[in-house]
């Protein structure tokens, strides 16, 4: 049973798909169990634990009762935020980039934060923040 998973709702589902079917098998060794490009869900599991779903957006806004809302607002910080722990963080971001993912901090050594931290900051194509991270040693 998967106790935990970020469900991410986006707007543009086949791109936001295309994008983390390219990059989460390599990243996580993450394996696409259920869904496809076409929406309005799919889903990726790790050793059969969750790690990530995708759902629709507007799917979910009819479900809820709040389609008639709007879909963006103005920009704001963070609220939330997708961490993988990987091996190679430099390699994980030049992949992410590499399938539409924008930089936003570089692969940086975070002793402040643990010893041996290593940690990239991107957005993925809808702009929700990603953190890759690695422990050395």
């Amino acid at each position: 049973m998967d106790a935990l998973h970020p469900r991410l709702l986006v707007a543009g589902f086949a791109e936001m798909f295309d994008f983390y079917q390219a990059v989460l098998p390599e990243l996580l060794g993450a394996k696409l169990m259920r869904g496809g490009p076409q929406g309005p869900y799919a889903n990726w599991d790790v050793e059969d634990q969750g790690v990530l779903v995708l759902f629709d957006r507007g799917t979910m806004a009819a479900l809820t009762g709040t389609a008639h809302l709007p879909a963006t607002a103005a920009p704001t910080q963070d609220h939330t935020m997708f961490v993988c722990r990987v091996d190679d963080v430099d390699a994980g971001a030049e992949l992410c980039v590499r399938h539409g993912a924008t930089l936003v901090v570089a692969p940086t050594d975070r002793p402040d934060w643990g010893p041996t931290l290593r940690t990239a900051h991107l957005r993925d194509p809808e702009g929700n923040l990603i953190e890759l991270q690695s422990y050395e040693g």
